[in-house]
């Protein structure tokens, strides 16, 4: 697909994916269409150093399909999607209408790919290598552009042994996905509902990374096991590592040593529930959240959003709303709808509702640049 009016990567601040199609957010803070009308995007990726950008699309009843721009993001062309190996056949039988006759045959069985949820580069020796997470559960690698898939075989082995579940969707998803920034073979990724994995060696082997999170939902002598673990959203900070945050279904947590151990921090108000973090680039200590009612009620507190803020590691937490709606507010920030550009002032996010807000300055300020958006899945800066 082709848009005369999509610019470069020069002219682009961030790419925003909808329910509706794909936009980008330009240097002056203008918003326009880039392609995709009225198609479900569910997530994107895009590098001010890569030229090869992806968009994720749902069609619904036609299927999940992959995009890709070499010329950062000037036009669109179709490349292949994910898919899941068909190990099983069933007999089947149909007839014809016309002559009475039965035919017989066999069809393939297997899980079939229901939403690309996650989208990273994978080596930056080459610029095609690319790590994609799905539902139900597979993580995939492509080194030709999506050109063709290899799925990681290992790390789905667990999901069968385990019974990985949904949280959100009814079956699991792998939502995030952690490149290490000097070590391309050092992945993490992250799945509603079975904690943190982490490979050293490209996806060949895999171990659980989940120690210190506890899920509250489940009975007191099960709470800290790995594989029930529901993290909304994991992020690693690129010039500490080191350093990670989760957003958990149960409420927020932090390690200090590469995902070895995590803690749970409390009492921060209004609300240690939430979907999105987002943590600083050069200071694993600064984090962002967006906070909501748990569960039943998937809303602001009170009404009012709000993004918290911590500049110490979680020990103390500030509530940022200027320039946020504190009246009738009814947003709700997904997983990928926060994001921190690279100079760690410039914070990007938007909701179900349409609404997308700006600061440039580490969320003391916001900007809201558009509220008839369609429903915001994901944002990224251009970094």
């Amino acid at each position: 697909m082709n848009n005369p009016s999509s610019t470069a990567s020069n002219d682009t601040l961030a790419l925003i994916a909808t329910r509706k199609g794909l936009f980008r957010l330009d240097n002056n803070k203008q918003i326009h269409l880039v392609d995709f009308i009225g198609v479900p995007v569910s997530m994107v990726l895009s590098s001010a150093t890569h030229s090869h950008w992806y968009a994720a699309l749902d069609h619904g009843h036609f299927g999940v399909k992959l995009h890709r721009s070499d010329n950062f993001g000037e036009s669109w062309q179709e490349v292949s999607a994910p898919s899941y190996p068909q190990t099983e056949t069933e007999d089947t039988e149909s007839s014809d209408e016309a002559t009475g006759e039965t035919a017989k045959g066999e069809t393939a069985k297997g899980d079939s790919l229901e939403l690309i949820w996650s989208l990273a580069y994978a080596n930056s020796d080459n610029p095609k290598a690319l790590w994609a997470g799905t539902i139900p559960g597979g993580l995939f690698l492509s080194e030709d552009g999506g050109e063709s898939w290899q799925f990681n075989e290992s790390l789905w082995q667990y999901k069968q042994e385990q019974g990985w579940f949904g949280g959100g969707f009814d079956q699991a998803g792998i939502h995030s996905i952690c490149v290490h920034p000097t070590d391309p073979q050092q992945v993490k990724i992250a799945v509603s509902c079975a904690g943190v994995w982490e490979t050293q060696d490209s996806g060949k082997s895999w171990a659980t990374k989940s120690k210190g999170m506890r899920a509250a939902y489940m009975p007191p002598e099960q709470q800290f096991e790995p594989s029930i673990q529901d993290p909304h959203l994991v992020v690693q900070c690129q010039s500490s590592p080191e350093f990670l945050w989760t957003q958990h279904h149960n409420g927020i947590f932090r390690s200090t040593d590469n995902a070895e151990n995590w803690q749970e921090i409390t009492e921060v108000k209004p609300s240690v529930f939430g979907f999105t973090v987002a943590v600083h680039p050069d200071d694993g200590n600064t984090a962002w959240f967006v906070p909501a009612v748990k569960d039943e009620c998937r809303v602001p507190v009170d009404n009012q959003l709000v993004v918290t803020r911590t500049r110490d590691g979680g020990e103390t937490f500030e509530a940022l709303t200027n320039g946020l709606p504190q009246v009738n507010a009814y947003d709700l920030v997904f997983r990928h709808g926060l994001d921190i550009d690279t100079t760690g002032n410039q914070l990007l996010m938007g909701s179900t509702t349409g609404n997308l807000w700006l600061s440039d300055d580490q969320g003391d300020n916001w900007q809201c640049l558009s509220s008839n958006l369609p429903p915001i899945y994901a944002v990224q800066f251009i970094k």
